[in-house]
Formats: structure tokens, C-alpha cells, sequence
């Protein structure tokens, strides 16, 4: 599993109808991977609402970010906290809900794609096992 911030997709302004400016993907995963992602999110943090730091998870490869998922009272997505981390607050029941997203990439390989959170925020979080779209 790899974790990569993709930052203006527009190339400058040159591509006008893309998706989404600024992303956070998740992707190159197999389903044992999209499985320990899901039951840390259910035990860590909606269990012992800790806060989950990709870097501590050993079968994530970090290649030019770092991603903080937290608790919040509120959902607001994804913001860039400094140089390359990144912190997703978003409350309980969100997080319910993408456990449920990912939940279809732990039975089998799935060729397509998930967006996390449907939130209006600057940078958008992307589950893909082929980094697509």
C-alpha cells in the first residue's frame, strides 16, 4: 500500500474538468492491506479513539507525505498541517462510513476506485488499488 499527495492536477490551469485539484491517494494494495487499514481505523480509532499515523502503520509505503486520520467533532477533510503531513479530521460516523467504503477491497481485488469522504475541503481522498480514477 502506497500514500502519495498529488498536488494540481490541472497542470497549471492547462486541464479545466478534472475531478479534483489536490488529492491524497491510497493505492498499489491487495486485499490483506486494505483489510488492515479498515480494522485499524475500527479498533484504533473508533475503538480507542487514538489518532492513526500512516507512518506507524508498517504495510504503508509513505513516498512524499504523511497522513494523520483524527477525530473530530466536525468533518472537515484533509488539511496540510506542514511539509508533507497531512491531518484528516472527521467524526465517528464518517469514519463508519468509509470503513464501509473500503469494506468491498477486502474480499477480493476490485478494479475500481473510492473517494473517502464526500466533503467540500480542498484536498480529496482517494482509495484505488491501481492509483486510478
Amino acid at each position: 500500500m502506497k500514500l502519495e499527495f498529488l498536488d494540481d492536477l490541472t497542470d497549471g490551469g492547462k486541464y479545466v474538468n478534472v475531478v479534483s485539484e489536490r488529492l491524497i491517494r491510497i493505492y498499489d494494495f491487495d486485499e490483506r492491506q486494505a483489510l488492515s487499514l479498515k480494522e485499524v481505523i475500527e479498533k484504533e480509532l473508533l475503538g480507542r479513539q487514538k489518532e492513526i499515523s500512516f507512518s506507524s502503520l508498517d504495510f504503508v509505503e509513505l513516498l512524499n507525505c504523511n497522513l494523520t486520520l483524527k477525530l473530530s467533532s466536525i468533518d472537515r477533510g484533509i488539511t496540510m498541517a506542514d511539509n508533507g503531513d497531512f491531518e484528516c479530521f472527521l467524526t465517528d460516523a464518517a469514519y463508519k462510513e468509509m470503513t464501509y467504503l473500503i469494506e468491498p477491497f477486502c474480499v477480493g481485488e476490485s478494479p475500481g476506485y473510492q473517494w473517502l469522504y464526500q466533503i467540500d475541503c480542498p484536498i480529496d481522498l482517494l482509495f484505488s488499488p491501481g492509483g486510478t480514477w
